[in-house]
């Protein structure tokens, strides 16, 4: 009200000046009554202007704070000029341009937030509108899709083709209930996905306001590529495991019952415990090989690591496998390794792999075969190791599996030569936990070569070994 009666005021007042003006001039100057009204408008005018403006300038301050407040700025205010209507309206627009501030402040740091917590998350992350189309993904999610455009405004089937996730997404926005399942995409690398769908609610804000609406929802994928390959592997493992102890325990368990049905008495009795002698022997390396394995598999492994010259190390292993290698009429050469090539290691785990190594290598050779040992410095930091023979070799598709836990490129052979399947993958296990790295190569009908690595000084390895 205080600002109305400031405008009737004003109006009385320039009606009054404008009266008295143009009786002076009238009266003083003895014009016409229009000529005098002229010449009053004239004076008048000036003086009505600056009155008007003197006025309205709170409100044209409060309208360009206004007109910053709708254009996200938030740096102008409206200042209050006196305690009326507009004193009130600019006190309003001051504190809405504060409460603004803060709330802008306030949503700028959860975002902060969220895009930290978006771009640590191992799990990728999609996001979707109520229409089904994207809003944001974070860096995971591209990095497992190997998505490298703009997705924003697309639906999520235009992404990941995948009917399934789309059903999954639809159903969770329709009925509020999350949805869990798992997704092999047919990629190059046939990666596997867990993936959870979830709806998106309105703030609580919204609620109390009515809006029940479900808002989208979000999708996370988590990947569980290496837990499917483990879980495969371990089934694989227990699938051979059995096979391996069924074949000789089957052979005990029959001559045994030969024995006690009455063959004690004759003649081939001898025969028959000479052959449960045989497989409870293949049965005895077995467990060892096992016990073996899950020790060098294990991040708790001890390593006990001293200075080895390899010359020293090679002629003690030689001697080991001498007797097998005589019997088969086979020639096993040795580079002449320097004394001052020295490793650290620990002696007895690396006597195993090279135990191991050639007795692959003798029993793949045909009598009258040859095997070479080498040993020789790589470069300043490792010393490179091989063992080569003319043997059967190994075709092409079977060598990246070879260092496998039971894996065999010629099962029936490798009974008959009495292998349990789990020598290469020892070795692996103890080289790798010397931090080095080992290999073959391999040509079918013309020998083998296995090489590995070793560190001269692995400054790197702790005496646990971290697998």
């Amino acid at each position: 009200m205080k600002l109305q009666w400031k405008w009737m005021v004003l109006i009385i007042f320039l009606l009054l000046l404008f009266l008295i003006i143009q009786g002076f001039i009238f009266y003083f100057h003895k014009i016409s009554l229009i000529s005098s009204a002229l010449l009053t408008l004239v004076l008048v005018i000036p003086l009505a202007y600056l009155f008007v403006r003197f006025l309205t300038r709170p409100i044209l301050e409060m309208t360009n704070a206004a007109i910053h407040l709708a254009s996200d700025s938030t740096d102008r205010q409206a200042y209050a000029y006196s305690d009326d209507e507009l004193g009130k309206l600019s006190k309003a627009i001051r504190d809405i341009g504060v409460r603004l501030r803060a709330k802008i402040e306030e949503i700028s740091k959860e975002k902060d937030y969220l895009q930290a917590i978006l771009k640590g998350m191992g799990e990728g992350v999609l996001v979707v509108d109520e229409r089904g189309r994207i809003l944001m993904i974070n860096d995971a999610f591209r990095e497992l899709l190997s998505i490298s455009t703009d997705v924003s405004g697309k639906t999520s089937l235009e992404i990941v083709r995948n009917t399934e996730m789309e059903e999954a997404i639809r159903g969770a926005m329709q009925d509020g209930k999350g949805r869990a399942f798992e997704l092999t995409l047919p990629s190059p690398g046939g990666r596997t996905f867990e993936v959870n769908v979830v709806s998106i609610y309105p703030s609580p804000e919204g609620m109390d306001k009515g809006d029940e609406g479900i808002r989208g929802a979000i999708v996370v994928f988590h990947d569980i590529t290496r837990l499917k390959e483990l879980e495969k592997i371990r089934q694989d493992f227990v699938a051979n495991v059995s096979h391996e102890l069924r074949t000789p325990l089957t052979t005990i368990k029959g001559y045994s019952e030969t024995l006690l049905e009455g063959a004690l008495k004759e003649e081939v009795a001898s025969q028959f415990v000479q052959v449960i002698k045989k497989h409870t022997d293949r049965l005895t390396k077995i467990v060892e090989d096992l016990l073996m394995l899950s020790k060098v598999e294990s991040k708790e492994l001890r390593l006990n690591l001293e200075p080895l010259s390899l010359a020293d190390l090679i002629d003690d292993v030689l001697d080991f496998v001498k007797d097998a290698a005589t019997k088969k009429n086979l020639s096993i050469f040795k580079n002449e390794s320097p004394p001052s090539l020295v490793v650290e290691a620990d002696r007895n785990y690396l006597e195993q792999v090279f135990v191991n190594l050639l007795d692959n290598a003798i029993k793949y050779t045909p009598e009258g075969g040859r095997v070479s040992l080498s040993a020789s410095e790589k470069n300043q930091e490792e010393v490179l190791i091989s063992v080569q023979d003319d043997g059967i070799g190994i075709p092409r598709e079977d060598l990246p599996r070879i260092f496998e836990r039971f894996y065999r490129v010629d099962k029936g052979r490798s009974q008959e030569l009495g292998g349990t399947g789990l020598g290469l993958s020892i070795v692996k296990h103890i080289i790798q936990a010397h931090g080095g790295k080992v290999w073959a190569e391999s040509q079918l009908g013309k020998g083998s070569t296995f090489y590995f690595t070793l560190p001269k000084n692995p400054k790197n390895i702790s005496s646990t070994h971290k697998d």
